[in-house]
Order: structure tokens, then C-alpha cells, then sequence
């Protein structure tokens, strides 16, 4: 019969049996990945030269308010011509770039049942897809909230987003509007206030997700709509903004710009180029994403600005 010392020397712990052990692994789970809904819904024009240009009509009389002046003789053909602005705006694509390192022996020893390199670019790419979009609103040149005319910024009523203000933002892109964009927490805000009223919003399945609608417009939810600066703020209270869109260039809308026909092209508007390998055996990798945002005409977009996120209530 086997002492205890002789157990403990032939029995098999339970540490070493699970490094033994055939489980079921998951893929690296990224918790700060979104469904990013805006590069989904926007449309996307792609570049060959890097430069969109925005050719506007000068604001004024046009042929027809000439057609239809109470000055014009009734001999006499009018004349005129629609003149254009001398400097139209040029928005010039911005680079998002960033290095992915994977020594070649991780990748040789680790790489079943996933490949170690693949899996480091595709959580690369998504954090730079999830840069893209937060760029598209918040960019200091290109980004949405910067570059909304001063007549289509209005304030809430209450502090709280209502169902009137989101009527005034319709009023603001009445022409075909998209979909409005607001944080989760302006959402929820929202849907408090039309509780409190009792006109609870309808839900609409579109591309995929469930949203609420609005005037049969559905409100699409992202975190890069900053509350308080934060994309997670821990505050029940905090100011943000509501955007209505009308997006599309037939539409004179806001459209998505990227790079075409890149060399080492991935998916849209992103290259991922092989630097190589060093001489301590680290594989090298390149992403560049090519990106920027177009506003084709002022009444394409409005801000319903300083939201309160905060306001709750007791019902009966």
C-alpha cells in the first residue's frame, strides 16, 4: 500500500491535467467593440486623388425668381445665369495609421486552433474601424459636430430631449432625413420623456438591429455622441447632442469619403502592409485607414445641443 509521500509523488494534480486538457477556447473577446451603425447607414463615396470637392451654389436670385419677378415685360426674355462659389471647400482624406508587432515564435508555437497574427490584425482593424467612426463625429476638421451650419443648431425645451425637439430637428432636415444619432443614454433619456407623455415610440427592424422610431425615423445609438467628454460616463447625469441626418450625394446628404484602390487593400479604405521581419524574429505589420466626411449642404444635418441625460421620474 502506497504512503502518503508515494501519492502525492504518482498522483496527477489537477493544474497540470488542465495545461492537458482539451477545452473549448473563444476567440480574444474585445468589450469595447460597438455594431458601429453610422458606417453602416452612411453612405460611402470612394476617392481616387484623396480631395472631395464641394462645388455650392452662391445664395440669391436665380433664373427662376427672375421668371417669376412682377418687373419682367411681357416682350422680353430674361436673363440670367446661377453663379457659384469662387472657393468651394476641399476636404482632403485623413490617415489613420498604427503597427501590429507579432514575434514569429508565438506565432509558430500558439497558433492552433487560432492564428496569433491574424487575430492581432482583425482586433487592430476593428479598433481602428471604431477610431474611423468616432473621427466622422467628432474630428476637429472633418468630424459631423464641427461643421453643422449655425442655423441648424438648436437647444432642447427643458434641458431633457422631448418629443418636440426631435420634431424641431425634423423641421431643420425636413428634406428625405435618414436617421438621427444620439448616445444610449440619450436614447433611454428620450424614451423616459415620451412615457412621461404617454407616446411610447414604435420599433423598426433596419439592417439588422432594432431601433426605435420617431416620425417613422429610426434612432441609431453610438458612444462616440460624447456625455460629458465620456463615451461610458459613470454620472446619471450629463449634457450631450442628438444628430439628425440625411445622408446620401443624390440626396445633397452627408456622405463617408475613402481612399480607392489602395495597394495591399483589406476592406474599404484600409491597406495592411507586411513590414517584414527584424532580426530578433518580430513580424511586422502596417494598417492605414484612409477617411474623412463631406456635408454636401447645410440643411443635411442638425444638433439638438446640451441634452440633460439625467432627468427621471416616479410613475403612478
Amino acid at each position: 500500500m502506497a504512503t502518503k509521500d508515494e501519492e502525492k509523488i504518482i498522483a496527477l494534480g489537477k493544474d497540470a491535467a488542465y495545461n492537458l486538457a482539451d477545452i473549448n477556447k473563444t476567440r480574444p473577446q474585445y468589450g469595447a467593440l460597438t455594431p458601429r451603425w453610422i458606417t453602416k447607414l452612411l453612405e460611402f463615396k470612394g476617392l481616387d486623388s484623396g480631395i472631395y470637392r464641394v462645388n455650392k451654389v452662391q445664395e440669391g436670385d436665380t433664373p427662376l425668381d427672375v421668371l417669376c419677378s412682377s418687373e419682367k415685360k411681357s416682350n422680353m426674355i430674361p436673363q440670367g445665369y446661377v453663379e457659384y462659389e469662387a472657393k468651394p471647400r476641399e476636404y482632403r482624406l485623413a490617415n489613420i495609421s498604427t503597427i501590429i508587432n507579432v514575434h514569429t515564435a508565438v506565432e509558430d508555437v500558439y497558433s492552433s486552433p487560432f492564428d496569433q497574427a491574424k487575430e492581432q490584425l482583425e482586433l487592430a482593424i476593428e479598433s481602428l474601424r471604431e477610431r474611423q467612426e468616432s473621427q466622422l463625429i467628432n474630428n476637429d476638421d472633418y468630424g459631423l459636430l464641427k461643421n453643422i451650419a449655425d442655423k441648424q443648431r438648436i437647444q432642447p425645451r427643458n434641458g431633457a430631449p422631448t418629443p418636440d425637439d426631435l420634431d424641431e430637428l425634423i423641421s431643420k432636415v425636413w428634406k428625405e432625413p435618414s436617421f438621427f444619432l444620439a448616445h444610449p443614454r440619450a436614447i433611454a433619456a428620450f424614451e423616459r420623456e415620451c412615457t412621461k407623455r404617454g407616446v411610447p415610440p414604435v420599433t423598426a427592424n433596419i439592417a439588422g438591429g432594432n431601433f426605435i422610431l420617431w416620425r417613422g425615423i429610426p434612432i441609431i445609438p453610438t458612444n462616440k455622441l460624447l456625455v460629458d467628454g465620456l463615451k461610458e460616463p459613470k454620472s446619471k447625469s450629463g449634457k450631450t447632442n442628438i444628430l439628425l441626418i440625411r445622408t446620401g450625394e443624390a440626396k445633397r446628404g452627408v456622405i463617408g469619403l475613402y481612399q480607392r484602390n489602395l495597394k495591399n487593400e483589406q476592406s474599404r479604405g484600409l491597406s495592411v502592409r507586411f513590414r517584414g521581419i527584424d532580426d530578433k524574429g518580430t513580424a511586422s505589420y502596417l494598417l492605414s485607414l484612409y477617411c474623412s466626411a463631406a456635408i454636401l449642404a447645410d440643411d443635411a444635418i442638425a444638433v439638438l445641443e446640451d441634452v440633460e441625460v439625467g432627468e427621471y421620474y416616479d410613475y403612478e
